[in-house]
């Protein structure tokens, strides 16, 4: 093709469709489970005073060791690693870099209607961002791409709230709004209030915790260093030929899942006070603060290259392929996710108003059966179709032209 275009079925990597769907998964259980936890929805007291309080806890130590913050790293490595991948077979073609900005900005505009109207912690506005500075790098050497995302991947909203008590730095807006009477106001809006209540409320968050209050600004550093790391993956060759990187990958897989769960499991132990320690204990919660993204960065490259070489026996491929068909439709998946966030805890419509009601335990089991759904769903999808709904109107307006949505062989409707 003499001009870019988007990338066929054809041309799709299945490792990276299956790694982004497990990522996916990992996603929507650590969202659905801080945001029905203490500060957002839900008090200390509230949580405590359930009756499955203890296996609570236990649902909610596990998730953040396992899941919190690794799936977010392997979703934005993987945006990176497939921007490379458009970039390598786009470059030089007229109307790449136009084609591409199109893509970020409706990937923008999908963000900010989805983190007004019905997500609040929505990701692709964030993505979109970091993707713009990403198009900065087409010329980065692969070693520059490393250091510049190392270092920026280092960088997290932990890291930031350490710096700004040391440097006693005021951020404005922030203050408060974690406080049991503001989260109790915001539950009963979330329970009781109107839409466009939750709306005004949720909208209150985002100004002031989420661009007064800074967290943006270490997000964007966040992603974009991920979103490089991703990019050198993709230049080191290793999804054009996994076979031959098979014994770097064992490798990555032997040392990284027992390193970084170590860590992890070290920062949850000083976190919660459980781990005596020489010296001022508030010193070495700080210190976990700041070594809780190297632990995630470690702990999800370690994911990644397990399920990899995993894929290439047969157990693997009947545990882990069935997440491909979630991963090929991310964004219509990821966008679903809110309902289900949303149906649970506000009481709009039929929402079950259970924001204080539920803990750690029942969120993740709900989890599990509701992607356990979106895989049924987006195996029957995929056989009709040729993209997902989001997707194929994400291509639509980045491309100007509706490709055909029906497949030629899809499988005939039930009368």
């Amino acid at each position: 093709m003499a001009t870019a275009g988007p990338v066929g079925e054809r041309e799709r990597v299945a490792e990276m469709d299956i790694l982004r769907g497990v990522a996916l998964l990992g996603v929507l259980i650590m969202n659905f489970v801080a945001f029905a936890d203490v500060g957002w929805l839900a008090t200390k007291t509230q949580i405590d005073a359930l009756p499955t309080a203890s296996v609570d806890w236990w649902a909610y130590e596990a998730t953040r060791l396992f899941v919190g913050d690794k799936a977010n790293t392997t979703f934005a490595t993987l945006f990176g690693l497939g921007f490379y991948i458009q970039m390598s077979r786009g470059e030089g073609k007229a109307g790449f870099e136009e084609g591409y900005r199109r893509r970020l900005l409706w990937l923008l505009i999908f963000g900010l209607i989805n983190s007004i109207f019905l997500w609040v912690w929505d990701i692709l506005n964030l993505y979109a961002l970091a993707g713009f500075l990403l198009l900065l790098t087409r010329r980065w050497s692969t070693k520059t791409l490393v250091v510049v995302g190392t270092v920026c991947a280092l960088y997290s909203d932990n890291l930031q709230e350490w710096l700004v008590e040391v440097f006693a730095l005021q951020m404005p807006g922030a203050d408060n709004l974690f406080a049991d009477a503001a989260v109790l106001q915001r539950q009963d809006i979330a329970i009781n209030g109107s839409y466009w209540a939750n709306v005004q409320s949720m909208w209150h968050m985002t100004l002031n915790e989420w661009l007064l209050g800074g967290v943006i600004v270490a997000w964007i550093v966040y992603a974009f260093g991920r979103f490089c790391l991703g990019a050198a993956i993709g230049r080191s060759g290793l999804f054009e030929n996994v076979e031959m990187h098979l014994p770097l990958l064992r490798r990555i897989a032997t040392i990284a899942l027992p390193l970084g769960l170590a860590i992890g499991l070290f920062i949850r132990l000083v976190r919660r006070d459980l781990l005596e320690l020489p010296g001022d204990a508030e010193s070495w919660k700080h210190f976990a603060k700041i070594i809780a993204s190297p632990a995630a960065l470690i702990l999800a490259a370690g994911y990644c290259a397990g399920i990899v070489v995993a894929l290439r026996s047969g157990w693997g491929r009947r545990i882990f392929t069935p997440f491909g068909t979630v991963g090929r439709m991310a964004l219509t998946n990821y966008l679903a996710q809110g309902f289900i966030y949303a149906f649970i805890l506000f009481g709009v419509g039929p929402g079950l108003g259970l924001a204080g009601k539920i803990g750690s335990f029942a969120v993740v089991l709900i989890c599990i059966v509701f992607f356990a759904g979106q895989i049924a769903f987006s195996h029957w999808w995929l056989a009709r179709y040729r993209f997902g709904p989001m997707e194929w109107v994400w291509r639509t307006l980045t491309y100007g032209e509706r490709p055909a949505m029906r497949r030629a062989d899809a499988v005939p409707l039930a009368a």
